[in-house]
C-alpha cells in the first residue's frame, strides 16, 4: 500500500470490501451501546451526532517521584542488549505531553539497521482499537448507530440462526459478542483461505449464545467492520482510517496491510527463534487479510500521538464523550485474569469495550490491548486517573518485553514493584493465535490484504 504522497520532513513524518454493497446511511443521533443487554449509564455518552463543545480536562495527577522515564528507557535498552530481543519501540505520554518515544535495537538481525522512533512495527490486534475508533467517528457523524443491526449495512450477512443474523448490532460486533465460538475460522485464515470465503462460512458456524449475550474473541467476524465502513461511507476501510485517524493525528509513519509496511522507509522485520538465535522473516500475509482485526502498522512516534488522542488531548479529532463510550466496558471477560503472574496478582476484574480491553489493575482502571502475530508482539495501556499511557512494540516472539508493562504501571501507580521482567508470559495475553508452522505463501489465495490503498486522501 504505497503512498504516492511525498512524506513531510522527518520531524513531522510520520478489506476487504464487498463490491456489491451499496453505500447506506442511517441518519441518527449517536448513542451509547448496551452492556450485555442491559442499558449503560448515559452520563458519559454523547447525545448528539456532532458533539464538539467539551469541558477542559482536569489537571493531570503528577506521577510519583519514583517514576523516572530514563529508568524505563534503560530497561528497554537492556532488553535489546546482545539481541535478547532484536528490536523494540516504546512510547509514553503524560498530561498531554510525549515523555518518551524511542527505538531500541535493530530492525533486522541480517542487516543491523537501528530502530528509531519512526521505525514501523506490525501492531497485530492493537489494530482492533483503531477499528473501534473508526466506527465511533462514524457514529459521531450520524452515519452509523451503535445499536444499528449489521444486516442494515451488510444485507447478505448470515449466521447459522436466522434470528441471530437479524439481532447482531454494531456494538456487539466490536465487543466480541457475536455468539460464535472463540477465534472462529482463525485456523482457516492461517491456511490462506480468503476473507470473503470465511465470512460466508460464518453462516454455518455453531453459535454458543445469542448475539449480545456472551463474549468470545473473534478476528474474522470482527473484520466485518471493514465491510460495514465501506457500506456506510463508500470508501475502503484503509482509506477511511488514513483520512479520519492517521492524517489528523499526525501518525505519519502509519499504514495498513503488507504493502503499507513494506513501503515504509524504516520497518522492523519479524523474527522467530532459530538454532543460531533470532532469524528474520518476511511478514506473513494471513492476518493482513483482516485489516480491522490486525492490519495496522505504526511507529513509536505514531503511537505517542495515538495515546495523546485516547487520553483526551485531541478533542478536535476524538471528542471526550466519544472516548468515554469507546473505553466503557460492555462485557465481562473473567478469563483474562488468569494466565501470567502479573495478571493473577494485579487484576481483580477484566472486560471488553469497543476494540479495547478494560482492566481493574490493583483497583485502578486501565484501558488495554495486546497483540501478536508471527514475529511481532505489542501492548498498549492507559491509566485514565493519571492521564498516562504507554505503548510497547517489538519484532520477535520473546515474552521478555511483556514484563515492561506491569513494571511501568506499578511505578506510575505507586505500587510495590514485582519481578515481572522475569515473568513467563502466557500466549493468551495476545489477540491472534500464532501459527509459525505454516509456510509463507505470498501467492496463495487471499494473500493480498486489500485492493485499496492506504495513501492519504
Amino acid at each position: 500500500m504505497k503512498s504516492n504522497v511525498k512524506k513531510p520532513s522527518r520531524a513531522l513524518r510520520r478489506i476487504g470490501a464487498i463490491a456489491l454493497l451499496l453505500p447506506l446511511t442511517l441518519g441518527s443521533t449517536a448513542q451509547t451501546p448496551q452492556h450485555s443487554g442491559a442499558p449503560v449509564a448515559t452520563s458519559n455518552a454523547f447525545a448528539t451526532a456532532n458533539v464538539r463543545a467539551i469541558a477542559p480536562l482536569p489537571p493531570s495527577v503528577p506521577l510519583p517521584t519514583a517514576f523516572d522515564v530514563r529508568q524505563f528507557e534503560s530497561m528497554a535498552q537492556q532488553l535489546v542488549a546482545n539481541q535478547r530481543v532484536p528490536g523494540l519501540a516504546m512510547a509514553m505520554v503524560h498530561g498531554g505531553r510525549v515523555i518518551s518515544a524511542r527505538g531500541y535495537g535493530i530492525t533486522d538481525t541480517s542487516h543491523a539497521t537501528p530502530v528509531d522512533s519512526h521505525t514501523v512495527f506490525r501492531l497485530a490486534s492493537l489494530s482492533k482499537s483503531f477499528a473501534g475508533t473508526m466506527t465511533g467517528l462514524l457514529v459521531n457523524d450520524g452515519s452509523l448507530r451503535w445499536d444499528s443491526k449489521l444486516v442494515d449495512y451488510l444485507p447478505s450477512f448470515r449466521l447459522s440462526n436466522p434470528l441471530a443474523s437479524q439481532q447482531l448490532t454494531v456494538s456487539d460486533l466490536l465487543s466480541h459478542r457475536v455468539g460464535l465460538t472463540h477465534n472462529a475460522f482463525d485456523r482457516d485464515l492461517e491456511q490462506y483461505v480468503d476473507f470473503h470465503t470465511l465470512t460466508q462460512k460464518l453462516a454455518y458456524a455453531p453459535l454458543q449464545c445469542a448475539p449480545g449475550t456472551c463474549y468470545s474473541y473473534q478476528n474474522v467476524a470482527f473484520s466485518l467492520v471493514g465491510d460495514m465502513v465501506f457500506a456506510a461511507t463508500g470508501d475502503f476501510y484503509a482509506q477511511e482510517v488514513q483520512r479520519r485517524i492517521f492524517k489528523p493525528l499526525g501518525m505519519n509513519d502509519a499504514s495498513l496491510g503488507l504493502e503499507g509496511i513494506q513501503a515504509s522507509p524504516s520497518w522492523a522485520r519479524p523474527h522467530v527463534r532459530g538454532r543460531g538465535g533470532w532469524v528474520s522473516l518476511m511478514p506473513k500475509t494471513t492476518y493482513y487479510q483482516v485489516l480491522p482485526a490486525a492490519g495496522v502498522n505504526a511507529s513509536a512516534s505514531d503511537m505517542a500521538q495515538y495515546l495523546l488522542a485516547h487520553t483526551g488531548h485531541r478533542p478536535d479529532v476524538l471528542p471526550a464523550p466519544l472516548l468515554a463510550t469507546l473505553h466503557q466496558q460492555l462485557v465481562d471477560t473473567p478469563s483474562e485474569i488468569r494466565g501470567s503472574s502479573w495478571r493473577r496478582t494485579r487484576l481483580t476484574g477484566a472486560g471488553y469495550a469497543l476494540g479495547w480491553r478494560t482492566y481493574k489493575y490493583a483497583g485502578h482502571e486501565v484501558v488495554f490491548h495486546g497483540g501478536a502475530v508471527q514475529g511481532y508482539r505489542g501492548l498498549i495501556a492507559m491509566v485514565p486517573e493519571l492521564d498516562f499511557g504507554v505503548a510497547i512494540m517489538w519484532n520477535s516472539e520473546s515474552s521478555l518485553p511483556s514484563g515492561m508493562l506491569p513494571t511501568i504501571l506499578d511505578t506510575a501507580l505507586g505500587l510495590p514493584p514485582g519481578q515481572w521482567l522475569d515473568d513467563d508470559i502466557d500466549p493468551t495475553l495476545y489477540a491472534e493465535a500464532t501459527d509459525d508452522t505454516s509456510p509463507d505463501a505470498p501467492h496463495a489465495p487471499g494473500a493480498h490484504a486489500s485492493a485499496s490503498t492506504a495513501a492519504p486522501q
